[in-house]
């Protein structure tokens, strides 16, 4: 009898679905259960039973995870050898969706009309591209908001549906619009030989609806398909997927539904919930052992989202210690929270914890300011992961204004928001005005630059009369800025708004000083915390990590921090007025959870500054789902909070 000894170290489910090789496989996999190692395993195993590597397809969502998983698998190969002279002449393709579909785009550019080196647009040429095309298709830009209308596009691409069957089926006039815009954006790119992001996969899964023998070559190239992060895919994902695998069916797909946390985005659940009626003769394999997490964590996590209705019922389990109870504290305000984060995190690194160890997680962005200034004021070092605060464009933005208003001798300031949002200044013309050269301006131009002027001495008046929050929050009104950001409606756009309400509440904490010297204590706070979050690299490596729990998916660490638990932050109520999702901000909280291996604390504040106005909080619903035996309270180290344990109402 023939032994692997690669299996030994495979539990008897992780095992069952390396050897599983033919025919559709569902592996739904707990969170920490040890899925990449089925993945890697498995692509070894087949390996070793005679298939050539480059006949072996992983495909996954980040490139870092097609990294590591790329990684993994070359290391199995050489610890483990097969005898087969392919298997050391080539190497499995491990890459991403959008990775992949380049390479097939450049591969058969010919057969749709493009150069193989076409160009591939990035955020901003997109937007670009949709903007001319809304002037092409006769429509005003500032009427018909083109960040709106390419998200209208893009979620139709990532449904499937193609510019004539979206035109077919416009039924509104708002869809009518984008159908007609979408029609000149293409013929946009066209002439420029270009791809947007989305283009990469619905362009490669006509290809591969269309093209026989495109789709043929493709099919016996890739003889083995793996999918990571399943309950990620749209329908273009899972369509590009099903055509590869052709009549074989020889398609594993490993999937979390208790971890699908991007419907927004447009992943589709019921790619996990009928992979069965897809791929008939399926078999499913859960993989329900954690290795990561306490009993206690376990425990939680499993009591959080056992209260999901749209799920496969598995209950994941562990063998590992039972660890501590989960802290919960319960700060009298938002500036509390961090600071008792910020100081046990100190506290966890004096008694030995590596910075790297530890995760604050948060529900969105705006967060992160109130973290990180309590993070600088205790010198614990932090790294955030995504834009700082003051970083963020739209934060900038905002500061360019106050600046300008109070100098308008600033060139940089000028030339940043002349123009932003969007009011129909050209470069030729901000070049005229920055020059010095406002007469040479007639008609229009002239009265657009005039319009402009009168709202800059309208902020310069508020910025010198009135408290830095109501300056703040006019500057976001008079501006434009909030009307385009809500008209978007999109999440990134929404998200921004939130930022900038976080903006005018650390504007209430200078309200108490004269107008002027507030708005130069922000502007030089801004330039400063700027300037100390620039770590070095070797403390960027040895940092507390601060990040969303959008951010953290695919992480763990021993020590995490869970902030904010508050109805209406967690679980989130969006601004566009569309309520909670409850059963993804559940999945959301368990996957918060499961990134904690050894210790999980969650804090939430009774009082909460947003947009300068303090709120009076409930905690979350979802605490209400942990059993009590579980959770300890937090140490109020004498700064006003309580016992989270006792401030809570239980009501399980």
């Amino acid at each position: 009898m023939i032994t692997f000894p690669y299996l030994e170290s495979l539990n008897s489910k992780q095992r069952d679905a390396v050897i599983h090789t033919e025919g559709p496989l569902l592996v739904l996999a707990g969170a920490g259960s040890g899925k990449t190692r089925v993945i890697t395993h498995r692509i070894v195993h087949i390996i070793h039973h005679g298939t050539a590597p480059y006949n072996i397809l992983a495909v996954t969502f980040t490139n870092k995870a097609a990294k590591e998983m790329r990684e993994r698998v070359e290391a199995l190969i050489k610890k483990y050898p097969p005898s087969e002279r392919a298997a050391i002449d080539s190497l499995p393709v491990v890459t991403t969706f959008h990775a992949l579909g380049v390479r097939i785009l450049r591969e058969f550019h010919e057969q749709l009309g493009l150069p193989r080196h076409f160009t591939i647009y990035d955020r901003a040429d997109t937007l670009r591209a949709v903007k001319s095309a809304v002037e092409k298709a006769g429509y005003s830009p500032k009427e018909f908001e083109p960040k709106k209308i390419l998200s209208k596009i893009s979620r139709a691409k990532g449904d499937a549906i193609t510019a004539p069957e979206y035109k077919l089926s416009a039924s509104s006039f708002p869809d009518q619009v984008a159908a007609n815009v979408w029609e000149h954006y293409e013929t946009i790119l066209h002439a420029e030989h270009a791809l947007d992001f989305d283009d990469l996969l619905i362009r490669t899964l006509g290809l591969l609806k269309n093209n026989p023998v495109v789709r043929e070559t493709l099919q016996k190239r890739f003889k083995y398909i793996h999918v990571d992060e399943y309950q990620d895919t749209n329908a273009v994902q899972f369509s590009i997927a099903k055509i590869l695998a052709g009549e074989k069916a020889n398609v594993c797909v490993v999937g979390d539904i208790d971890q699908n946390i991007y419907s927004w985005r447009g992943a589709d659940i019921k790619n996990v919930l009928q992979f069965e009626r897809e791929f008939p003769g399926a078999q499913t394999i859960l993989l329900e052992e954690n290795y990561r997490s306490t009993k206690t964590i376990i425990a939680a996590s499993n009591e959080i989202i056992e209260k999901n209705k749209n799920r496969v019922a598995k209950e994941v389990f562990t063998s590992n210690e039972e660890g501590e109870k989960i802290t919960l504290y319960a700060a009298m305000t938002g500036q509390d929270e961090a600071e008792y984060i910020a100081l046990t995190a100190k506290s966890l690194i004096e008694g030995g914890a590596n910075p790297t160890d530890i995760a604050v997680l948060y529900r969105t962005n705006f967060q992160s300011r109130v973290l990180e200034e309590a993070f600088l004021n205790y010198q614990v070092a932090y790294q955030l992961l995504g834009t700082k605060f003051y970083e963020r464009k739209e934060i900038k933005d905002v500061l360019s204004y106050l600046r300008l208003a109070l100098n308008p001798g600033s060139n940089a300031d000028l030339v940043r928001v002349i123009n932003e949002p969007p009011r129909g200044i050209g470069k030729v013309t901000m070049l005229k005005v920055v020059e010095g050269n406002r007469s040479e301006l007639k008609g229009a131009t002239l009265e657009k630059v005039e319009r402009f002027d009168q709202m800059m001495m309208d902020i310069a008046d508020e910025a010198r009369t009135k408290p830095l929050s109501e300056t703040l929050k006019f500057i976001i009104k008079r501006t434009g800025i909030e009307v385009e950001l809500k008209k978007s409606g999109t999440e990134e756009d929404l998200s921004r708004l939130e930022n900038l309400q976080e903006l005018v509440t650390l504007g209430r904490r200078y309200d108490d000083m004269s107008p002027e010297a507030a708005v130069e204590a922000l502007i030089e706070t801004a330039a400063l915390q700027s300037d100390q979050d620039e770590l070095k690299d070797k403390e960027e490596q040895d940092a507390v990590r601060l990040m969303t729990i959008h951010s953290a998916k695919g992480l763990e660490f021993p020590y995490v921090f869970i902030s904010g638990l508050e109805e209406g932050l967690f679980p989130h109520e969006r601004l566009d007025d569309t309520g909670i999702d409850h059963e993804e901000e559940r999945r959301l909280f368990y996957v918060a959870i499961t990134r904690a291996a050894k210790k999980l604390f969650l804090t939430y504040a009774h009082l909460r500054t947003i947009y300068g106005s303090q709120r009076v909080n409930l905690p979350s619903s979802f605490l209400n789902d942990i059993s009590t035996k579980y959770i300890e309270g937090g140490n109020p180290n004498d700064r006003g909070g309580t016992s989270g344990y006792e401030a809570t109402v239980w009501l399980d």
